[in-house]
């Protein structure tokens, strides 16, 4: 179980994120525009090891003519990943924990896992801000019933439309998981998906929408 401190982040998060952001290719916003960013949702899965922070943050651009949220899977550890600096969008002081290197989640194996876990039933999502505490708002589901929840290995790749995760399994097939980078709220995982996690998603006049964060298809 995650322990949440209520402590300081020297950057935030969010400020990590306005010099990270501009450099990915599902950035909305214009060449050259900085990123003005808003927490707005998201949720956190456990390590079962107890040794990375996991976290899916939800945060909305206000710099341009209209609110973009994005999704940040993020993860948190307190060494960095030999051979991962490409994948590392900075490092934080923890006011409690001391210095942690925070990377693109959808790139850390320990993140991959509890996500899959999480599509399939086998791990739970908890709130962002407390500890041991369940988030039934956020739901995974995967069509087949019993489905091994263990990785084999993952290939990932980035476009502008998001993030696909093409994971292999224990017992052998090859799945596409699309990480939505760019959340459109009310948006449904489409006919072809065999799984998805949905959460809520913040539309501009302060409510919310249930929203495919993640959908998984059969790779090709």
């Amino acid at each position: 179980m995650a322990v949440i401190h209520r402590t300081t982040l020297t950057p935030t998060k969010l400020e990590l994120l306005t010099t990270w952001l501009p450099e990915q290719p599902w950035y909305r916003g214009k060449a050259g525009q900085r990123p003005e960013l808003v927490k707005s949702g998201g949720f956190r899965l456990d390590d079962p090891a107890g040794e990375v922070g996991i976290e899916f943050l939800a945060a909305t651009d206000t710099s341009g003519g209209q609110p973009v949220t994005y999704h940040v899977p993020f993860s948190y550890r307190g060494a960095p990943i030999p051979g991962g600096d490409e994948e590392l969008i900075g490092t934080i002081e923890h006011g409690v924990l001391g210095q942690r290197w925070v990377y693109d989640g959808t790139r850390d194996p320990v993140l991959v896992a509890q996500l899959f876990a999480l599509i399939v039933g086998e791990a739970e999502p908890q709130m962002q801000g407390a500890s041991d505490t369940p988030d039934p708002s956020v739901t995974g589901w995967f069509a087949e019933t019993g489905a091994p929840a263990a990785i084999a290995s993952t290939t990932v790749t980035d476009d502008p439309s998001g993030t696909d995760i093409v994971v292999e399994t224990a017992d052998g097939r090859r799945l596409t998981i699309h990480i939505n980078r760019v959340l459109q709220p009310g948006q449904e995982t489409g006919e072809a998906a065999i799984g998805h996690i949905v959460a809520d998603a913040p539309l501009p006049d302060g409510s919310t929408a249930r929203t495919a964060f993640a959908i998984v298809r059969a790779h090709p």
